[in-house]
């Protein structure tokens, strides 16, 4: 009796064709897997040549002068790209630099200030006065210029002054005053005084002063102590005087 039509036999085989099918369907889709991530990468490495391909003359073009759109959308800090809104203008480098160093010169003369220190003084016996002469320590902007005892004002605003003195005077007090002189007038913009100690052996004693004017185009300012031969501390630390533009 022959077994090969057997019900055995004939599972084994549809066995054995079962396997052949689900190996071949597996390899099929993996296959067919690696397919599709191929095609997706190679469509990402497209798309990314194409954007590095428009980005390297807009770079170039930005470093010789060139503008993107408000809209435009940015990668890194020189870099822009949006199609169809990058422009160039002849000479639009120059007018932005010449608006920059406009921008600038307006933001010092906002903030223009200045601080003086010590030099020397001069006595004045015929007005009884001491008159201290001022080196620049400190100062920003064009619109204040110092010419030895006085300060003038090119810039006109509102400013803030202040000023410090330190005594060393047997004078039972002392002090100095801030005077502002305009076309010939004379005004007095403040006043410091200061009691002396009684101490004759160290007679040593500030006097600190501030307060905000307005100051015209033109105006000078000096400082100047009432009291002939004054005695007087001329240090960086403990003597000086400024204003700045508020």
């Amino acid at each position: 009796m022959n077994n090969h039509n057997s019900p055995t036999s004939v599972r084994r085989v549809n066995v054995e064709v079962l396997k052949r099918f689900l190996v071949c369907s597996v390899a099929c889709t993996c296959v067919g897997v690696m397919y599709m991530q191929w095609t997706y990468i190679w469509m990402l490495r497209s798309e990314m040549a194409e954007i590095r391909q428009r980005l390297r003359p807009l770079d170039a073009a930005v470093d010789e002068g060139g503008i993107c759109c408000d809209s435009a959308v940015c990668y890194g800090a020189t870099s822009c790209y949006k199609e169809s809104c990058y422009h160039r203008f002849p000479g639009r480098d120059k007018r932005d630099v010449t608006k920059q160093k406009k921008q600038r010169k307006r933001r010092e003369k906002q903030h223009t200030f200045l601080h003086l220190v010590p030099v020397s003084s001069q006595s004045y016996n015929d007005h009884d006065t001491t008159v201290l002469s001022w080196a620049i320590g400190q100062s920003r902007g064009e619109g204040l210029q110092v010419s030895t005892d006085t300060v003038t004002v090119e810039a006109e605003g509102t400013y803030f002054i202040y000023s410090q003195v330190l005594y060393k005077d047997t004078t039972w007090v002392m002090g100095h005053v801030i005077t502002k002189r305009l076309k010939g007038a004379e005004t007095k913009l403040m006043k410091c005084l200061k009691s002396m100690p009684s101490n004759v052996s160290q007679p040593l004693n500030t006097c600190y002063t501030a307060g905000i004017y307005f100051l015209e185009s033109g105006s000078t300012l000096q400082l100047s102590v009432p009291r002939k031969s004054a005695e007087l501390i001329l240090t960086a630390h403990a003597t000086f005087m400024g204003l700045f533009n508020i």
